[in-house]
């Protein structure tokens, strides 16, 4: 199973960041979860500071717009994920560029479509 961390993480279940989650751990991957207020879902606590470290982080799914995405270039790079899936409405290409130039996989995607569909 791959471990991911959303970032924009919502406790609102109407959000797809939520959906996402809870998707993830019903399809048995590990999460983490990275938001700006404290909160959870299905007991996962949010991290309201970036982690600096995430053991054998193998995706990162993003639920913000590229504005706040700025914010958070050098800690996903520093993370040294896999791959970062871009879900609709998040989509960066200055982003996605750096990402291929460091090695990791970028992926316009819909995390809940891959998992449905068994791609994730």
């Amino acid at each position: 199973m791959k471990k991911t961390l959303v970032i924009g993480a919502s406790e609102n279940p109407d959000r797809y960041a939520h959906k996402a989650a809870v998707s993830l751990l019903n399809h048995g991957h590990e999460i983490e979860l990275f938001g700006i207020k404290a909160g959870e879902v299905e007991g996962v606590k949010f991290q309201t500071e970036f982690p600096t470290s995430i053991p054998d982080l193998d995706t990162i799914t993003l639920y913000v717009n590229p504005s706040i995405q700025k914010n958070y270039y050098a800690n996903i790079l520093a993370l040294k994920p896999k791959r970062v899936i871009f879900n609709p409405g998040t989509e960066n290409a200055q982003f996605e560029k750096t990402l291929e130039e460091n090695g990791i996989v970028a992926e316009e995607a819909c995390t809940l479509v891959l998992l449905s569909i068994g791609e994730y």
